[in-house]
Order: C-alpha cells, then sequence, then structure tokens
C-alpha cells in the first residue's frame, strides 16, 4: 500500500483531530488510500507550534474543546499511526489547515494500531504484511 511520511504531532492531527489538507511543496496525482507514516523527527517547539496552530485551525468544530492529544513525549514517532483517503492535489483552499503552495486533500481518517516502520520521501510502498 502506498505511504506518506508526516511529522508530529501534523500526523497524529490528520487521523484525531480533522486536519483535511496535507501541505507539500510538490504536487501530486495520487488518489485514494494511503497508509500515515508518523516521522521520528520533531522538536519539542515544534511540536507546540503546531499544537497552537492547531486549536486555531479547529475553532469552531463541533469537538473543538475536546481534543486531547499526547503529550510530545508519548506522541508515536518512527511508524504507522493510520490511514487517508487523499480527493485532491489544490493550489488554494479556504481549509484553515491549507498553508503550503500545494495542498493534498483528506478524507476519512482511520487509526490503526502502531506499526514500526521506515520512513522514505515522498510516497513510498509498505508491503501488507509488514
Amino acid at each position: 500500500m502506498r505511504c506518506i511520511s508526516v511529522r508530529q504531532p501534523w500526523a497524529w492531527l490528520i487521523i484525531h483531530a480533522g486536519k483535511d489538507i496535507e501541505n507539500r511543496d510538490w504536487p501530486t496525482k495520487v488518489r485514494g488510500r494511503v497508509l500515515i507514516h508518523a516521522s521520528k523527527g520533531v522538536t519539542p517547539n515544534e511540536y507546540n507550534e503546531a499544537m497552537d496552530f492547531a486549536i486555531l485551525a479547529r475553532r469552531g468544530a463541533p469537538d473543538e474543546g475536546k481534543l486531547i492529544a499526547p503529550s510530545f513525549n508519548s506522541m508515536q514517532r518512527g511508524g504507522i499511526i493510520g490511514s487517508v483517503e487523499i480527493v485532491d492535489c489544490i493550489s488554494a483552499s479556504t481549509s484553515p489547515w491549507f498553508f503550503g503552495k500545494f495542498g493534498f486533500v483528506l478524507r476519512n481518517p482511520i487509526a490503526l494500531p502502531f506499526r514500526p516502520f521506515r520512513g522514505a520521501l515522498g510516497f513510498f510502498d509498505v508491503p501488507e504484511a509488514a
């Protein structure tokens, strides 16, 4: 199955908090369900800035005040955490999550049991048995 690495806590926000755009500097023609890999790299400052951004982006969401994210130290990294459908690639959006040159439009996230796996740049394949 195709997979894409996303830095934490952005990967967690895709699966659990309604992040409906994945921002990239490059476009994609990939469509359909892909795995979300939480990359290993993240600093405490990056984590805090992303979580502050998420609070603003989720303003007005039905569950706005109910989001409880894992702490920096307990957030899973270095493996697959879920899957999501990519339904489009855009260069403009009204989504509060869009701030890139290109945005992969995401739908229907599914959390999966954590599965350690080495990430890669761009899209990469993950064997079913991995």
